[in-house]
């Protein structure tokens, strides 16, 4: 009870008569740029976040005292 390939083409074409090639390619344009936009602010997410624990992390040699440390 899968769907077949015959099916698939079938509905494929239902759709493009429906809606026309023309908006099925602006709606696949906006969807890739969706796609792209929120790939980009995961990157740049990703880029604070190291940079974040770059920050944290001491240099070569530096003493570093613990939160709650007195002395």
């Amino acid at each position: 009870m899968g769907i077949s390939v015959t099916k698939l083409l079938i509905v494929l074409a239902i759709i493009i008569v429906i809606f026309g090639t023309k908006r099925l390619k602006n709606v696949g344009a906006d969807l890739g740029g969706a796609i792209k936009s929120f790939r980009s602010s995961l990157r740049e997410e990703e880029d604070k976040d190291a940079a974040k624990t770059d920050e944290d992390k001491p240099i070569d040699g530096e003493v570093t005292s613990k939160k709650g440390d007195n002395g």
